[in-house]
């Protein structure tokens, strides 16, 4: 996904780091970035991705997708572990701090901006600098730090109203907030549209003080990374596209669903399985 000579409009951008995952048997591309890019250009969308990366990453071309770099003298790197009381995560090497002027000035009225940081990286700022789009944030970035030693931990969010006021729609994990309803309840007064993922389980949605759950078909788990930023970017577009969340809803539960029935970014479908019908879009 290198950057292009001359860059072109786009129908979603995404603003976030894109990260290198540490696997047993190697490094892998993600973050929010990743996965919810490469799902937006699977549903046909053209897409740029403004973040930063270090020189020790290599980007492969991607079709539909446009990458606009600020140079870092590292890559962010994460290491996830899967324990039975749940995922532990150590961080390093954040790469460089993105705001409003690492955007090119072309992208500034796509219709749809999803903010996707995933470690304090993206300028809180941002969520009021798009009046002309619909702005869609995932908020596990604002919601974690890490220690001296890369351990990922939650942490206060004291622009929360700032940033949530300023954007149509949220999703964030109830992970994020360890759990905590209160957080929950925090969070929903400062946005009409929020939605909170709750992994096999599925979703809940409160709109305008109306709340409902929208549940998978069951599915056999292989890997469940990244299936919340695909939720993410299906969500944003449908929405988008319907104004209707309660069907935004249903359609990004169904995309989620099918991919953690595969490892990494291999769980997001191909354009090629739209197309044959293995998610099905309205028209």
């Amino acid at each position: 996904m290198p950057n292009p000579p001359t860059l072109e409009p786009v129908d979603y951008l995404l603003i976030g780091h894109i990260t290198k995952d540490i696997t047993p048997t190697g490094y892998s591309l993600g973050g929010t970035a990743t996965y919810s890019a490469l799902t937006a250009a699977a549903l046909g969308l053209r897409v740029g991705i403004v973040t930063s990366f270090g020189p020790d990453l290599d980007l492969p071309e991607r079709p539909r997708i446009q990458v606009s770099p600020v140079a870092a003298e590292t890559t962010t790197t994460f290491k996830n572990i899967y324990t039975p009381a749940g995922r532990i995560q150590y961080a390093y090497h954040p790469a460089a701090r993105l705001d409003l002027s690492s955007v090119p000035e072309i992208w500034r009225n796509t219709p749809v901006v999803h903010l996707g940081p995933i470690m304090q990286e993206v300028d809180p700022k941002l969520a009021r600098a798009f009046p002309n789009s619909l702005v869609g944030l995932t908020l596990q970035g604002w919601l974690r730090s890490f220690n001296a030693s890369g351990l990922v931990h939650y942490t206060d969010w004291p622009e929360a109203r700032f940033v949530l006021e300023s954007a149509q729609a949220a999703v964030f994990s109830i992970e994020d907030v360890q759990g905590d309803e209160s957080i929950v309840q925090e969070l929903i007064s400062s946005i009409r549209v929020l939605v909170v993922t709750e992994g096999a389980a599925g979703a809940r949605l409160y709109w305008n003080g109306d709340l409902r759950y929208f549940r998978p078909p069951i599915m056999e788990e292989v890997d469940p990374v990244g299936a919340g930023d695909i939720f993410a970017a299906a969500f944003f577009i449908r929405l988008q596209q319907t104004r209707d969340p309660w069907e935004a809803a249903r359609f990004a539960t169904q995309l989620a669903s099918v991919s953690v029935t595969r490892r990494g970014i291999q769980g997001i479908p191909t354009e090629e399985e739209v197309k044959a019908g293995l998610i099905t879009i309205l028209p």
